[in-house]
């Protein structure tokens, strides 16, 4: 008889195993409780527990959560819940199939390969919109926020398989009103990402999101990280004095590109573009965006075998009658893939060839697979 690990339960959720794991957190694939309730999974973003002895640490928790359950768009992972209980904090968020941008910039440098022109432009063009939704955010009372993400990176843009760009991670955005404060002297975010006026004077608005967006276009197009060196002080000095080589010195099919490559990053945030959404109507004037169906076949061809890991995984936790039935068998033979564990009981990843299945198939099949 196989032993079936018993899985831990914060607030009303059922959370099962790590699939990512960030500077603050882990993610955990979830599902609500209670008999007769929704099945649908769920991502929860559980805080490292010597953060929570940190007041600052989980104020800005907190912070995050609140400010992102405003931010209502398409192109921006949604916020549903946040939970506090025995000292934990959790944040859940609706479950995306896919793939962060970093991951799939990776395998593309692994392979050699660069991301095509028109699928760089349909990223960053979602991940743009899903920025302007959160500058453009009010309270309750209509009231401006003010909230810029500060951490705008390849890591947190999702690229789901559905061929959609989504912004998430809003822990080190700041707004006004907001209750966690900035240490002083204390950056926030990835250096090789940050606007110059970040590490400058720490005074941020909107235009110091538009920054890094240009700084993740040209890694796209060129295929390297453009602010890169030995050492932090070496990154710090390209940023504070900006040189950055048109994308067409390096593929002659990249000059549309160039006036906007050179408009975002604009050391003065002054000549930079005014919005987000600004700079994604200058790219799609100049460029158009791959549909996503073009992008999903990308993502697939890269990280198929991953996202159908899982994918069928959130699908038998969806599928499966009670909470404890979604819960992994011990198996000997399990292997840990991906940053999870996969029961090698469960159905095979797609074989090649099949990227181009789509993903509600793929629930299907999980969903009506014999139990293990």
């Amino acid at each position: 008889m196989r032993h079936r690990p018993a899985f831990e339960t914060v607030g009303g959720y059922a959370i099962y195993e790590e699939f990512a794991a960030g500077g603050m957190a882990t993610v955990h694939f979830g599902r609500p409780l209670g008999p007769g309730g929704p099945r649908q999974v769920v991502a929860v973003k559980r805080m490292y527990p010597h953060f929570t002895r940190d007041p600052d640490f989980l104020t800005m928790f907190t912070d995050e959560a609140r400010l992102a359950a405003l931010i209502r768009h398409p192109n921006v992972v949604p916020v549903l819940d946040v939970v506090s209980e025995g000292g934990e904090l959790s944040m859940v968020m609706s479950f995306v199939v896919g793939e962060s941008l970093g991951k799939l910039l990776r395998s593309c440098r692994d392979a050699r390969r660069r991301v095509p022109a028109r699928i760089a432009a349909a990223i960053i063009v979602d991940a743009l919109h899903g920025l302007h939704a959160a500058h453009e955010a009010v309270g309750e009372h209509g009231e401006p926020l003010g909230i810029v993400h500060r951490d705008v990176s390849p890591q947190n843009v999702l690229v789901g398989a559905d061929g959609v760009g989504r912004v998430l991670d809003f822990g080190v955005a700041t707004a006004r009103g907001r209750m966690q404060t900035t240490r002083e002297g204390q950056l926030k975010g990835k250096l090789s990402y940050m606007a110059p006026e970040q590490l400058d004077s720490g005074d941020v608005d909107r235009r110091a999101d538009i920054f890094p967006a240009g700084s993740i276009l040209w890694e796209m197009l060129v295929g390297r990280r453009l602010f890169d060196g030995a050492s932090e002080a070496a990154i710090i000095r390209q940023l504070l004095d900006p040189e950055v080589s048109p994308p067409s010195r390096y593929a002659r099919e990249h000059i549309h590109f160039d006036e906007v490559i050179a408009h975002a990053l604009d050391p003065d945030p002054a000549r930079r573009y005014p919005t987000a959404a600004a700079m994604a109507a200058d790219i799609e004037d100049r460029v158009t965006p791959a549909p996503a169906s073009e992008v999903a076949a990308w993502a697939m061809d890269l990280a198929g075998n991953a996202i159908e890991r899982r994918a069928l995984r959130a699908a038998r936790i969806e599928a499966a009658p009670t909470v404890e039935d979604a819960a992994l068998p011990a198996r000997p033979d399990a292997v840990p893939q991906d940053g999870f564990t996969v029961d090698s009981g469960a159905p095979p990843a797609l074989a090649e060839g099949s990227r181009t299945l789509e993903m509600s198939q793929i629930y299907f099949d999980a969903a009506h697979a014999p139990p293990s």
